[in-house]
């Protein structure tokens, strides 16, 4: 049995389907201090985040066993959204609330999804995150020595990220009504 992938992101694309096929507006819950999560950090309340993942609302959906992402614009900001698996709490439809899933904690129990998990610091901290996407890896380097680095656009290990969402901007920039 521990050999089962996570059912997890079968039943976030199954949810997800369902709840588009039906005109309802799919949002997930995110905790937003899980490792290698990118969320724009001003809209974060006590550590969760609710996103709107409408087709009308993002651009660039992506999911995979591994990880949603997504861009969406936040207060007329573009922002690149990156959500690991093991960070999604929830997915309902807006419309109706107790039309969706929640997800069990314990899923993702061997995953490092605590806020900087206290054993992991420095090279520990690298070690974990390598296995996942080269910029998500920066992202969690800048965030361990302050959140604020994750949306700072002046830190160092920042700056690599964000080189791959402004042709995402493009696009979106053609949606404005």
């Amino acid at each position: 049995m521990s050999d089962m992938s996570p059912k997890r992101p079968y039943l976030l694309r199954a949810f997800y389907d369902w709840i588009v096929d039906n005109n309802m507006t799919p949002h997930i819950l995110v905790n937003a201090e899980a490792e290698d999560v990118n969320v724009p950090r001003q809209h974060v309340n006590d550590g969760k985040i609710v996103l709107n993942i409408s087709p009308s609302a993002i651009q660039d959906f992506m999911v995979d066993n591994e990880a949603l992402s997504f861009s969406a614009r936040f207060g007329g900001v573009s922002f690149y959204i990156y959500c690991p698996m093991y960070s999604i709490e929830a997915l309902y439809a807006r419309e109706a609330p107790t039309e969706g899933v929640s997800f069990s904690a314990d899923e993702y129990e061997g995953v490092a999804s605590a806020p900087v998990a206290p054993k992991a610091k420095g090279a520990g901290l690298k070690a974990v995150s390598a296995p996942g996407l080269a910029a998500v890896s920066d992202i969690s380097a800048a965030k361990s020595p302050d959140e604020a680095a994750v949306t700072d656009t002046d830190s160092d290990d920042d700056g690599g990220h964000d080189d791959k969402p402004p042709p995402r901007k493009r696009p979106s920039l053609r949606v404005i009504k």
